[in-house]
């Protein structure tokens, strides 16, 4: 009996030290802090590995759909949250705001559309790249323009998107296409241009920026549950804002 027993809690210890592949799909704008922040949390939770899948939220919200494995969803807006949930492959009323984000200009340093101001991404001629209208950054980008039409006129916004030369499938691609000098702008996160030093940056004035929100929850069918909810926790902790707001986003919890 005692022999019995001792197997047993051998095999209990055994599967709890198992190592657990933990899977988070991120919007592309957290790449570098998640990646930080999947560092830190490994070294706390050993039997844990974590892998991330970037993109544009709106994609991976299909991955899911179609049945990719996914422990963890975290959004660039609510939209894609929202179809999640209403499809129940995440529950309703887990999701929680983790960070803020807004948006600003960004143009190669040798600025050759000679930008000076937000006005001049009206001017003809100059090559502008967005995300696509689908991907949440794109969206806020087109949002900004429209309210910038109260500052240079109510056509202001169709001249800016009379410049676009190319939709991006994520931000991280439009602020690529500045780097390589392929572009004379971009609209990007506030945390995308932050990664960027070298390129020249346009404030958008608080009264024409928008506030991106961003929620995180674990998918109804994840066989982690209690990790995914472990990294969840860790991303609302102090450590882990912190972490947020290094790379330029706007904690919810500082």
């Amino acid at each position: 009996m005692s022999f019995l027993l001792l197997a047993l809690l051998s095999g209990a210890c055994q599967s709890a030290s198992q190592p657990q592949t933990l899977t988070v799909y991120a919007a592309a704008s957290l790449s570098d802090a998640f990646t930080e922040m999947g560092a830190a949390f490994e070294a706390a939770h050993p039997n844990v590995i974590l892998r991330f899948n970037f993109g544009g939220s709106q994609n991976l919200r299909t991955q899911i759909e179609q049945g990719a494995p996914a422990d963890i969803f975290a959004s660039a807006n609510r939209k894609e949250m929202d179809a999640l949930i209403l499809q129940s492959l995440i529950a309703d009323g887990v999701s929680q705001i983790f960070l803020t984000n807004q948006l600003a200009v960004i143009l190669p340093q040798n600025n050759p559309g000679n930008i000076v101001s937000l006005e001049d991404l009206g001017k003809p001629g100059i090559k502008l790249v967005l995300a696509a209208e689908e991907v949440p950054a794109g969206k806020y980008a087109r949002q900004v323009l429209e309210n910038l039409n109260a500052q240079f006129g109510g056509d202001f916004s169709a001249r800016a998107l009379a410049n676009l030369v190319s939709n991006e499938d994520n931000i991280r691609q439009a602020l690529a296409k500045v780097q390589l000098g392929e572009a004379d702008a971009s609209i990007v996160y506030v945390s995308d241009a932050m990664i960027a030093p070298e390129l020249k940056v346009i404030e958008i004035p608080a009264g024409f920026n928008i506030t991106a929100e961003y929620p995180i929850a674990p998918l109804a069918n994840s066989t982690n549950a209690e990790s995914a909810q472990a990294f969840i926790d860790f991303v609302l902790s102090h450590e882990g804002q912190a972490i947020l707001e290094r790379w330029g986003f706007t904690p919810v919890n500082p």
